[in-house]
């Protein structure tokens, strides 16, 4: 990848449908996800293998992925949080998961219902079960920022935990803001030194809430800090269920519009988005946080 590319993971079908009160039928849940890698969007997070009881929203996981083209699959992701989601998710297509690690041991039992150490071990058995059939395996840091039980998340416990999950060798790691507590130099001090415990090989990918209106600000303060995959969700969808008022995804378009006006290439067709956008409204009864759908896109001066 050229370094003045920036890829946006689009996270919709997933932490975006989850936090919401409506169910949206598996149809149009193949409509969003197809759109999205029509309008350029090729990391997409299609699925969750999770207990339906306790997340209704993704209890169609196998439906949604049995009506994608094959296409799809090159890059898609399903999340799993324990190995009978792993078991669940061997038996698709998929070519790569993504696997939660919680930071907090408070938030991780309400997330996982199991303690950080426990999680580790479950952890270090996706990896290598999942490496062992040829998929890919990401772990997201979870709460990597502040935790809703438990507050401000100490520098030192996250590389505590990084270093841990590092050496089990995922191919990347990915430092959530799940309540979106963070602000730029926040996001800065914890990329650095989360590299310092990493093998230089594996790969860095960055989510944030826009909770408390710094999402974008520090969208940009990781890509200043090299981090070039990034999680977004259309129209600011989205939120996780455990935690409470974590509301608010970063909308992938408005982040399209500062990282192509910035001068980095996305492949992504931002106006193509506008559609999916007015699905997620019309199914939802209500207007998206999302601003680059309402405001249009600002034309460049020609030269």
């Amino acid at each position: 990848m050229s370094a003045d590319t920036v890829t946006l993971v689009e996270v919709v079908p997933r932490d975006g449908l989850q936090n919401e009160a409506t169910l949206f039928s598996t149809e149009d849940k193949v409509a969003i996800i197809e759109g999205a890698f029509a309008g350029g969007l090729r990391r997409i997070e299609v699925c969750s293998f999770v207990n339906p009881k306790r997340v209704p929203q993704m209890a169609d996981a196998e439906a949604v992925l049995a009506k994608l083209s094959n296409k799809v699959f090159d890059e898609a992701i399903g999340l799993v949080l324990n190995e009978r989601g792993l078991d669940r998710a061997l038996k698709t297509p998929l070519q790569e998961i993504n696997y939660v690690v919680v930071v907090t041991e408070t938030f991780s039992q309400k997330n996982q219902g199991v303690s950080v150490s426990e999680n580790l071990l479950t952890a270090k058995k996706v990896v290598e079960r999942a490496s062992n059939a040829d998929l890919r395996v990401s772990i997201t840091l979870s709460a990597a920022f502040g935790c809703p039980f438990e507050g401000e998340v100490a520098v030192s416990r996250l590389v505590e935990i990084a270093r841990e999950v590092g050496s089990y060798m995922p191919f990347e790691i990915a430092l959530a803001d799940t309540i979106g507590a963070a602000t730029p130099a926040d996001v800065q001090r914890r990329i650095e030194a989360v590299r310092e415990v990493l093998d230089p090989t594996i790969q860095l990918r960055c989510h944030f809430h826009n909770t408390r209106n710094t999402g974008i600000a520090n969208a940009w303060a990781a890509i200043e800090s090299g981090v070039t995959q990034l999680d977004a969700s259309l129209g600011g969808v989205g939120g996780c269920p455990f935690a409470p008022n974590a509301t608010g995804n970063i909308p992938t378009e408005d982040l399209l519009y500062m990282v192509e006006r910035s001068g980095f290439s996305t492949g992504v067709d931002m106006r193509a988005l506008f559609p999916l956008i007015e699905l997620l409204q019309s199914r939802l009864g209500k207007v998206v946080p999302g601003l680059l759908s309402r405001a249009g896109v600002f034309p460049r001066a020609d030269g």
